[in-house]
């Protein structure tokens, strides 16, 4: 059994050591936000924050996450930072087919949590990790932009 903090919540899960973090979510805890993307921790769709920052849950074993706060996105507008996130996320209209969201915000509030007033070149370098393949970044990046505004 391996116990976890997942939204704030105390789970066990009755999963093998070696599970993906992202399979645990989504299959054993039905958390379907996260989204499985590459498989190989390059393309960021399935960010999840662990103790604040964020890691690619597709690579992460269940085992190395025992004990720590784990994020998704179903509980990322539970922060000040998530809320700003999601409304510019809203507001300009960001999501072309919405597949890689859920890893971009994640990365998204993970900067400005750390950084209330990225430059373009801070957005790039947090946001880096992250693939869109509609090439949504120009919005991406100025939502980011929009959320460091609501929050200063």
């Amino acid at each position: 059994m391996i116990r976890l903090n997942v939204n704030g919540k105390a789970v066990a899960l009755d999963v093998a050591p070696d599970t993906p973090l992202l399979w645990a979510l989504r299959d054993t805890l039905q958390l379907t936000g996260t989204k499985y993307g590459c498989g190989q921790a390059l393309c960021g769709a399935c960010t999840v924050h662990l103790d604040g920052a964020p890691i690619r849950s597709c690579v992460t074993p269940v085992s190395a996450v025992a004990g720590k706060k784990i994020t998704t996105v179903e509980a990322v507008d539970s922060g000040k930072v998530g809320k700003a996130v999601q409304e510019a996320w809203r507001k300009l209209d960001v999501v072309q087919c919405g597949y890689c969201q859920s890893g971009q915000i994640m990365s998204a509030v993970a900067l400005l949590s750390e950084n209330r007033k990225p430059t373009d070149a801070d957005i790039d370098n947090a946001m880096g990790g992250n693939l869109c393949r509609c090439a949504t970044y120009v919005r991406i990046r100025a939502a980011i932009h929009e959320a460091a505004k609501a929050l200063a």
